[in-house]
């Protein structure tokens, strides 16, 4: 019973945190809009839908982490692991959309790290 209790006040910890993350970005990414002043309106719009984009992105995969040990941990049951894998679908299929918007293209696509930027 107490482990069950500790693994659901984990993943309640894990969800708050990425929610926090989410909204967090987006205080900071609105921030940045809006005092950003040096740099040119297209620009910073676009440097926020960046900033943004990349929020969301945390956020998602920290829900996905509490939704696996909330499900794999407290209720393993065939069911469970059903809602498991189309909320992981659903937020792959979302973390996929975001990236090709911010980056332009599939992850896939990318280069071996660094070679872009010349890392």
């Amino acid at each position: 019973m107490l482990n069950n209790n500790l693994v659901e006040y984990a993943s309640v910890a894990v969800e708050v945190i990425g929610v926090l993350l989410i909204v967090g970005g987006l205080l900071f990414a609105t921030s940045r809009w809006l005092f950003g002043t040096k740099v040119k309106p297209l620009a910073r719009y676009q440097r926020y839908r960046e900033d943004l984009g990349r929020a969301i992105l945390l956020g998602l995969e920290v829900l996905v982490a509490a939704d696996i040990v909330r499900s794999v941990a407290l209720d393993p049951t065939l069911a469970s692991l059903a809602v498991l894998a189309l909320l992981v679908v659903v937020r792959t299929f979302l973390s996929w959309s975001l990236s090709v918007e911010l980056e332009g293209q599939w992850p896939w696509q990318r280069g071996p790290k660094g070679s872009e930027r010349g890392d």
